[in-house]
């Protein structure tokens, strides 16, 4: 489901991916913001799945709780999730496979970007042209680099026009140069000129047509001329676009969004980059798993089997680390609206074949039902579900190994100060800013993350 989040300076987004609403929303609580700080690690090492590591980290440290509530030492608990979290990531490893409005989008075989600057006279300009040569420029044609209030004296009113003259000769100096470098600009002389151009595109126009910008017109040669099979302004919208299609280099590539308004056009480009991120894991990283869920409910199963050839406590915590682990397929329900208790008890039933032939098998949002995810081709690149469970994992160890929190004595409010004043100064400094790790774990961090748990 999408969020829609209004800051305090008014700015709208709407967006489900979590990585952008983690860094949207004002968290104060520290243990919480180790959330955000994996949804971004996340998000930076793999392109996606932060919603998934924020709700495996949260989940983890709520079915600790009661353990931590209980008295067992939270050592216990971490040496049992790491033992968790790397008997997870190795079955991952074993079931991985080899793998290989808006619809008025279109992508663009090389470089596009919106029109620019325009000087006078473009309209006499040509908008197409084939196999042309490219002249980049990363200077002002114009006279800007003269001293400002300069000082001209003159004997003569005729020496005025001179002057005026010189000026205007040093310009046409300059574009002669790029008319015989046999860079295509310039609508007098069939050429098309395009100012202003942002250094971002200036440097993806150099690379996708093998030019190279230069910053004086003096001695250009041929070496440092782009070319593109077809160059041609077009209308897209109320938006008029320079395309450079049929680039020699053939590693660049643009995708020009439309949609109804900009927060629709900004989260396809969030959905865009995540989708684009998870392809190029995916090429990487030639492995995939069943996605729905599949493989959380697999790994779950597994590990429940495992727990029962174990001894001691640490058997209760492996179990706790399992049920976690199916907070992902639960909330797919919820997001699409089905039974959630339902659906996992048929992934259970499925799971628990002897067979191992329910393992590809997670949630079904088209039916509501179960299916088998390889045969619908829902997949997702293990690189993305070993990061997730490893960075989730290694948070909410974090959390659990933490027994005290000090609170900086600064950062106390004026009232606070004066609170203790009044008290005389006696309170002991250590006493009255301490408080258990345990506590962290708990409430204060539970809260937080029943805030972030529907941002599926």
């Amino acid at each position: 489901m999408d969020k829609l989040i209004h800051d305090e300076k008014g700015n709208t987004t709407i967006s489900n991916d979590g990585a952008t609403i983690m860094k949207l929303l004002d968290i104060v609580h520290p243990a919480a913001k180790i959330l955000v700080d994996i949804a971004k690690s996340q998000d930076s090492e793999v392109g996606d799945g932060t919603t998934t590591v924020v709700l495996l980290a949260g989940e983890f440290l709520k079915e600790a709780k009661p353990f931590v509530e209980d008295g067992v030492h939270p050592q216990n608990l971490i040496r049992s999730y790491r033992t968790a979290s790397y008997l997870a990531i190795e079955k991952i490893k074993e079931l991985a496979v080899p793998g290989g409005t808006m619809r008025d989008s279109f992508l663009v075989n090389g470089v596009a970007f919106k029109k620019t600057f325009s000087y006078a006279g473009f309209e006499q300009q040509p908008k197409k042209f084939v196999n042309p040569k490219i002249l980049l420029l990363n200077i002002e044609l114009e006279l800007k680099s003269e001293k400002e209030n300069a000082e001209i004296r003159l004997s003569d009113p005729s020496q005025y026009q001179a002057i005026v003259d010189a000026e205007w000769n040093i310009i046409y100096d300059k574009l002669d140069k790029c008319v015989k470098s046999g860079a295509k600009y310039f609508a007098d002389r069939d050429i098309f000129c395009a100012g202003r151009v942002t250094e971002e595109d200036l440097q993806r126009v150099a690379a996708a047509t093998g030019g190279t910008v230069q910053t004086t017109v003096n001695n250009i040669i041929d070496e440092v001329l782009g070319s593109c099979d077809l160059f041609e302004e077009k209308q897209v919208g109320n938006e008029r676009f320079n395309i450079f299609s049929g680039c020699p280099s053939g590693r660049t590539a643009t995708i020009v969004l439309r949609g109804g308004a900009d927060q629709f056009i900004e989260e396809a480009e969030r959905s865009l980059h995540d989708a684009i991120m998870i392809v190029r894991r995916a090429l990487k990283n030639s492995t995939v798993v069943a996605g729905g869920g599949a493989i959380d409910m697999e790994i779950s199963r597994y590990l429940r089997q495992h727990a029962r050839t174990i001894a001691g406590k640490s058997q209760l915590f492996i179990n706790s680390y399992a049920k976690a682990l199916e907070v992902i397929p639960r909330q797919l329900c919820d997001n699409a609206g089905f039974d959630a208790t339902d659906v996992l008890n048929k992934l259970r039933q499925k799971h628990a074949l002897p067979s191992g032939e329910g393992a590809p098998y997670g949630v079904d949002i088209n039916t509501g039902g179960i299916a088998d995810s390889f045969a619908n081709f829902v997949w997702e690149p293990a690189v993305v579900k070993i990061n997730a469970i490893n960075a989730a994992t290694e948070a909410a160890c974090l959390v659990l190994s933490v027994d005290e929190t000090v609170k900086n004595p600064k950062s106390e409010s004026a009232q606070g100060e004066a609170a203790a004043s009044a008290m005389g100064g006696r309170g002991r400094g250590r006493g009255a800013f301490r408080g258990r790790g345990r506590g962290m774990s708990g409430d204060g961090l539970l809260k937080s993350y029943h805030t972030l748990k529907h941002f599926g």
